[in-house]
């Protein structure tokens, strides 16, 4: 019994085997890509990697069955022996290669990046040029013809085989260093990973020195590399666990933040059920969890109701902050007396002291005189208010306004006076209202909203604003809320009305 042929014939089979599962494997990880929560980013580098990986078992496959195969045409096998050898090692250069790049890039060489990165362009480049011109001049390894009548390509190593693995093996000596000198930040798995990439094909190669016809380098990299794969995916699954859980941490604090919000914004009514010479209803939809819009109104006295309504600049956690500051601000000034442009001068000179981040806020502040029926009020920057008298419809009263709170800390304000009559209505509000936007990037505008008031004007504060958020709703139907959607509404029913005062 030949030995030596059972024993290539033996390792031809092992070869052909180990890169058919090598290819199943690979096809399996490129359907699995898809279904990672890998980023972008992350796919396509998988997804170039085990393209290249699948290409090289492929040719390498190719190869091997052109020095199988008996051909009659044995210099055409020859040249395609010659073509897929070089795609073969060509391809296992690009992925030594790639795997030095994500290992620059997951170690976080902010310094020694761009050296790295050269010195991995020049080595992989160095490794194209020695390999084509191998192909072309048999420096390397040769193809011999063998057989009279029928012929057999056999792929031979030259003693020189080695010079062409040099730049190979200082890429993966330039991995080890990466590794050594910055890679004990890397998390554990991905250690070992790269470890694994790095040394499993040098083991191989020494292991295939003496079982030569069994391809363990081809082995060794279809291992190293599903390892990496799912080192990786493991990683990426337990951070994206860690991100859920601390997304649900901010989302629990956010639904309390916005409960505290909404505390303290007056929220029951009626507001002043022992009152019955005026009546006042508001509301406040944010468009993320907390918003920066927020009204408010509360009694200085027996005689004075202040009313205000304003719109801080941007959205979130930052301007629901600085939403709290400013009402408490304005309030202060409020209790103390002064009249609505003085609370404002003073409050805006207030805000201005410790405004960092430069946000800013638009209000406007009325103080009633519940007796007479006078509304005394100051405008910064905000939208104009809508006064309806007993017998007539809401209009739009285009006060005077001031500069932004916030914005120039000598700014001044100015009051204006409107005489209330028994069954006038004052309608507040924020620019959310009439930007409320549909699917098409249509505005809801101030015409729809001057119409949705007019609907049935003499209703109590509390339907006229349920029936201007109905009619918002109905336009913008189910596209997202950009902006918070704020709005005040005052019933002045007059003197005579008074009641229980105390």
């Amino acid at each position: 019994m030949d030995y030596t042929e059972y024993f290539f014939n033996l390792a031809s089979q092992i070869t052909t085997f180990i890169m058919a599962a090598g290819i199943g494997i690979c096809v399996l990880c490129l359907f699995q890509i898809h279904r990672t929560r890998f980023t972008k980013s992350g796919k396509n580098f998988f997804r170039v990697f085990f393209s290249m990986v699948l290409a090289y078992l492929v040719a390498h496959l190719t190869r091997e069955q052109f020095g199988v195969f008996p051909s009659s045409r044995p210099e055409v096998a020859v040249i395609f022996a010659k073509a897929f050898t070089l795609i073969e090692f060509l391809l296992t250069g690009g992925m030594a290669f790639i795997v030095t790049l994500l290992l620059i890039y997951a170690t976080h060489l902010d310094r020694l990046k761009k050296t790295f990165y050269v010195s991995s362009i020049i080595l992989i480049s160095l490794n194209g040029i020695a390999l084509i011109i191998g192909a072309f001049t048999d420096l390397f390894y040769h193809f011999d013809i063998v057989g009279q009548d029928t012929y057999t390509v056999v792929y031979s190593r030259s003693n020189l085989y080695i010079l062409s693995n040099i730049p190979q093996v200082l890429l993966l000596l330039l991995d080890a260093y990466i590794l050594l000198r910055h890679g004990k930040n890397l998390d554990k798995r991905l250690r070992i990973a790269f470890w694994i990439y790095i040394a499993a094909p040098i083991v191989a190669a020494i292991v295939q020195i003496f079982l030569y016809k069994i391809q363990f380098v081809a082995l060794a990299t279809v291992v190293a590399t599903v390892y990496m794969f799912y080192a990786v995916l493991a990683i990426q699954a337990e951070e994206y666990e860690k991100q859920q859980k601390e997304a649900s941490r901010l989302d629990m604090e956010l639904s309390m933040a916005t409960k505290i919000q909404s505390d303290m914004l007056p929220n029951i009514f009626p507001a002043f059920p022992d009152r019955k010479d005026f009546d006042i209803y508001a509301t406040m939809d944010p468009a993320k969890e907390v918003g920066g819009d927020f009204y408010d109104f509360f009694l200085i006295d027996n005689d004075h109701l202040c009313m205000v309504m304003a719109d801080v600049s941007g959205k979130g956690v930052p301007a629901a902050l600085f939403m709290m500051a400013s009402r408490i601000i304005l309030a202060n000034h409020a209790m103390l007396g002064k009249s609505p442009a003085q609370i404002l001068t003073d409050s805006n000179a207030s805000i201005c002291l410790n405004n960092r981040e430069e946000l800013f806020v638009t209000v406007w502040l009325g103080i009633l005189e519940i007796s007479t029926g006078k509304l005394t009020a100051s405008n910064a920057g905000h939208e104009y208010p809508f006064i309806k008298t007993p017998d007539g419809k809401f209009e739009k009263i285009k006060d005077k306004h001031g500069f932004v709170i916030g914005g120039f800390k000598d700014a001044k304000y100015k009051n204006y006076e409107i005489q209330l009559e028994s069954g006038s209505k004052i309608f507040l509000y924020t620019d959310g209202v009439p930007e409320a936007t549909d699917a098409n990037k249509t505005q809801f505008g101030m015409d729809r909203m001057v119409s949705a008031l007019n609907i049935s004007p003499n209703d109590p504060p509390k339907t006229i604003l349920k029936t201007v958020r109905k009619k918002v709703d109905e336009f913008v139907n189910n596209a997202e809320q950009f902006d918070d959607i704020t709005m005040l509404c005052l019933e002045y029913k007059g003197a005579g009305n008074t009641q229980n005062k105390n």
